[in-house]
């Protein structure tokens, strides 16, 4: 079981704030895990492939194909604020480096 130092260590690892029943949950689900860690490492695995999935999974996504885009006025008329600058069209965000104070 992983004492309380080590769960304290991970916790600062992971930038968690722990009160100490926290503390105590954690160390007895994190040696709950590492258990369960040391019986996958008993199994023989010689010959099996690592896989991210363990069904084949197949991209159900479109073709990616150029197609054309919506006209400035269509893509803009939901926006708050349009922006046009010299530049092109776009969305005016206002600047985080404004000064909103008085």
């Amino acid at each position: 079981m992983l004492d309380r130092a080590q769960v304290l260590h991970v916790a600062r690892l992971a930038r968690l704030e722990l009160d100490d029943d926290e503390v105590q949950r954690m160390a007895a689900e994190l040696s709950h895990v590492l258990d369960h860690i040391e019986k996958i490492r008993e199994l023989d695995l010689d010959g099996v492939a690592p896989t991210s999935h363990v069904v084949d999974i197949v991209n159900r996504l479109r073709a990616d194909e150029p197609m054309p885009c919506f006209p400035p006025e269509v893509a803009l008329a939901a926006a708050p604020e349009p922006l046009r600058t010299a530049a092109g069209t776009g969305f005016g965000v206002p600047s985080p480096l404004a000064d909103e104070s008085p």
